[in-house]
């Protein structure tokens, strides 16, 4: 387990321009950015804030996030499990150039994580792909 207050140096004022370097990143990706703006239309404010609240919960365990990203991401009917390691990558590069390397990393470790339990849940083993057993059409 990490310890947060290793990373004390780290504070909301990084973490609100990660958040916003890489929601930058998605919105300009030609896969993933459409699939956001769909999601989020005009509130993208509203996004950015709670994503800030989200890795401050994540990162420092401050409790600030009260959401429930399962069933969000369960209900983005265009996602698709190619979109996830997309989605990493363009955290991977954000993180690495916002933040620094050692929190870099551990920001990483804990995205892949999220990322796999999120795929998990939208895409159970054995759906082959497709949402919760449903056939693709």
């Amino acid at each position: 387990m990490t310890d947060p207050l290793k990373f004390h140096s780290a504070s909301r004022t990084m973490i609100r321009r990660l958040v916003d370097h890489f929601y930058d990143a998605i919105r300009r990706d030609e896969k993933l950015g459409p699939i956001f703006d769909r999601a989020i239309d005009d509130d993208w404010e509203s996004h950015l804030a709670k994503m800030v609240d989200f890795w401050m919960s994540v990162m420092f365990k401050t409790g600030e996030f009260k959401g429930r990203p399962m069933i969000v991401h369960r209900a983005l009917g265009d996602l698709q499990p190619e979109h996830f390691p997309l989605w990493l990558e363009l955290f991977r590069s954000s993180a690495r150039l916002i933040c620094p390397s050692d929190f870099a990393d551990e920001i990483i470790r804990k995205a892949e994580l999220i990322a796999g339990s999120l795929r998990s849940a939208v895409f159970p083993i054995g759906t082959q792909g497709s949402r919760h057993g449903a056939t693709a059409a």
